[in-house]
């Protein structure tokens, strides 16, 4: 029997961590967790550690490290807790792991994911934040150390389904006119313009279709998420940004389309479950199952399409100029939504403003060259500032 792959899984008790831990207890045969890392739900990651006795185990803090070393003793079990950055890149490039599923959100994923990448591995991307903040870098590290690059996010999993082996050529060499990225429309997609100065945090988390974290959710609101997918999809399939089309799909069932110039369309469709992608890419080139219910096109009994209104999703435009302009735009993008999510989870500020925030912060900073991974938390740096300036002379 070969040896089980070792699984170190950045951002464990999200929702793409507990998903792909569920996917990888229905093969003991085939994976083995090597770590698990988390942020704040901790009882959480005791409670996975406890369920998947992993080697390591890392935490942001040495108070809180120490606290879950205890605890892990206690219950017999031989974890080693780390702390911090050091600890998130000491198990995502560890000689003994296979894969590095990269769930981490936001910007604190890009260091340890490009420690896997680095260190050569396969990694399961569901962290787009670190190809929209260094995506040439990213890539360029890829393609130099030889690392396997899947999408775990549902509509890059789908391109990546739809889209011929030799992809890598070039989308005109292998026949593709263009990529088809699906979005739910999120919660707002049919609440009136005005009613938007006065929606809820909880009512922008109440995704219609997905499970997922606060912030994302947000994202998903504002359709920010769709936006960052757009900036990805670029990177990962070498197309333009003329050659990504958001298509509104409410039902969430076809995951993302392929568009070829013999005019035909290729689509990936599934209930949506993450669970689907992870399967996916953990087992590519092979199909395992994943747990996810079979496909009812009975019970589905219709699919809608629409075209994104970009006066109700200011964001979506953003991103689309953002990827456009290149260079540090991503990144202050990236960095300034950050801080305007944060704001409005925290109810300093209303929904809309989201955008304003972004849009101010992008015209406010100008666009620079990226040649380092320092120039890109540079440019992080500075979005953020300006976005914190904005709350300072906006929210007293």
């Amino acid at each position: 029997m070969s040896r089980l792959q070792q699984v170190t899984v950045l951002g464990a008790t999200g929702s793409v961590g507990l998903s792909t831990l569920d996917v990888i207890a229905r093969h003991p045969d085939r994976y083995q967790v090597f770590a698990l890392t988390g942020f704040t739900r901790l009882r959480e990651l005791l409670a996975l550690c406890v369920r998947h006795a992993p080697r390591f185990a890392v935490v942001p803090e040495a108070a809180v490290a120490r606290g879950l070393q205890d605890d892990l003793r206690a219950a017999g079990l031989a974890t080693q807790v780390l702390v911090g950055e050091a600890g998130l890149c000491q198990v995502s490039s560890d000689p003994d792991v296979d894969t590095v599923v990269a769930a981490i959100v936001g910007a604190a994923g890009l260091r340890p994911t490009l420690a896997a990448v680095d260190a050569g591995k396969k990694i399961l991307l569901a962290n787009k934040e670190a190809l929209v903040m260094s995506g040439a870098l990213f890539m360029q590290a890829v393609r130099r150390s030889g690392a396997v690059l899947l999408p775990l996010d549902s509509e890059h999993n789908a391109i990546f389904q739809c889209m011929p082996g030799d992809f890598a050529r070039g989308l005109s060499q292998v026949g593709v006119r263009r990529i088809l990225l699906t979005a739910s429309g999120g919660p707002f997609r049919q609440t009136p313009l005005a009613e938007l100065e006065h929606v809820s945090p909880d009512q922008a988390c109440a995704h219609p279709n997905w499970s997922m974290g606060r912030k994302i959710s947000v994202d998903s609101a504002s359709m920010m998420n769709k936006g960052l997918e757009l900036i990805e999809a670029c990177w990962l399939f070498d197309a333009r940004p003329d050659q990504v089309e958001v298509v509104i799909h409410p039902q969430s069932v076809i995951h993302s389309l392929v568009d070829y110039v013999d005019g035909s369309v290729l689509a990936q469709l599934g209930n949506p479950d993450m669970r689907t992608p992870i399967a996916n890419a953990l087992a590519w080139p092979e199909r395992i199952d994943s747990g996810v219910a079979p496909l009812d096109l009975f019970a589905i009994a219709r699919l809608d399409f629409e075209a994104p209104d970009e006066q109700r999703f200011p964001c979506l435009r953003l991103a689309r100029q953002a990827t456009e302009a290149g260079n540090s735009a991503p990144a202050m993008l990236n960095a300034a939504n950050e801080v305007a999510v944060a704001a409005f989870l925290e109810r300093r500020i209303r929904f809309p403003q989201i955008a304003s925030i972004i849009e101010d912060v992008l015209n406010l900073e100008p666009v620079v060259a990226v040649n380092d991974l320092g120039a890109v938390f540079e440019a992080d740096t500075k979005a953020r500032a300006l976005a914190e300036q904005w709350l300072g002379r906006n929210t007293r």
